[in-house]
């Protein structure tokens, strides 16, 4: 585990430079501004609002693509980082975009289901995931998104997904 002498802000760093090394090399993520608020290993992805992301003006609501990718990316951050925290903790890894050979490999969806629960109103979004399952080939993950209250969730999510194997 992490050496109990190491400078809190070492840690603090070394864990916000994997973080955003997960998420980097994916340019849809960036189009959508998702971007994570990490509390020790707990993660919420958060989604600013912005009006590109309506797909319904009359009403306004977010588009459901807009809504299944903000829940799927929430997962596969989720299941990665869970599964990475370890070796980032003890320092056998550091993800550096600039070397790809160093970045971990992402899972594959194999399903996931959405449910809509309510329109995505015009205004930020925050997603938790919480892995179910993480074997060596195969892993299960639900995903639960809010807006201005936490218990009053809009949409809720389950994926599976193929873990990637060593080589």
């Amino acid at each position: 585990m992490t050496d109990r002498n190491e400078p809190l802000a070492a840690i603090k760093s070394r864990r916000n430079a994997t973080l955003s090394a997960l998420f980097a090399g994916v340019p849809y993520i960036r189009w959508l501004g998702i971007r994570f608020d990490r509390r020790g290993d707990e993660l919420t992805a958060i989604l600013p609002f912005d009006g590109k992301l309506i797909g319904n003006p009359m009403l306004p609501a977010l588009h459901g693509g807009v809504t299944a990718a903000f829940l799927e990316v929430a997962a596969i951050v989720e299941l990665t980082w869970s599964a990475i925290w370890e070796d980032m903790e003890a320092g056998r890894i550091a993800p550096d975009p600039a070397r790809p050979e160093t970045m971990p490999h992402l899972p594959k969806t194999i399903d996931f289901t959405v449910d809509y629960l309510r329109p995505g109103l015009p205004r930020d979004a925050y997603a938790r995931a919480r892995v179910v399952r993480s074997g060596r080939r195969y892993a299960s993950v639900q995903v639960e998104a809010w807006q201005d209250q936490r218990a009053r969730l809009f949409a809720q999510a389950t994926g599976h997904f193929l873990m990637p194997q060593d080589d």
